[in-house]
């Protein structure tokens, strides 16, 4: 199975579900533009696989792409099994470098009272921009190996 982007989420404000959008710029350092989560720091771009959505979804959440408050869902690809510093080309142009596997949530945000459990805590990768450009749902991600 090839991996592939399932869908694109943003938000304005941190904590919250994000919308899902047809198309993302990320930039080189910042993320993605518009993003709550953009900025100089690790954690410019936030991915969950749509298996851990559907284990959610499994336990009886009403739960979709963006309730996570993840920008890329993910489809294909066992992200927590990839170590940090993994490159990860998106589409064409797009090269993600993973930063973190999962996070510690120190408080209870609105999507954990929403939802019911949090699957990013455990499941949800962070990365950077590397090389910025332009991703839509149905892009292929890659594994950049250095062979």
């Amino acid at each position: 199975m090839v991996a592939k982007v399932y869908a694109i989420s943003v938000s304005e404000k941190k904590g919250t579900r994000k919308s899902n959008v047809e198309s993302a710029d990320l930039q080189v350092d910042l993320g993605i533009v518009g993003d709550a989560h953009a900025g100089k720091w690790h954690r410019q771009v936030s991915l969950l696989a749509k298996e851990s959505i559907l284990k959610m979804r499994d336990k009886g959440l009403d739960v979709t792409s963006g309730d996570f408050a993840e920008n890329i869902t993910t489809t294909g690809i066992d992200l927590v099994s990839l170590p940090v510093g993994t490159r990860l080309q998106v589409g064409g142009e797009v090269i993600l470098r993973i930063t973190q596997i999962g996070k510690v949530c120190h408080d209870k945000c609105a999507i954990y009272y929403q939802a019911g459990d949090c699957v990013m805590p455990r499941e949800g990768v962070f990365a950077e921009v590397v090389a910025g450009g332009t991703i839509k749902p149905g892009d292929d991600i890659k594994v950049i190996t250095d062979d």
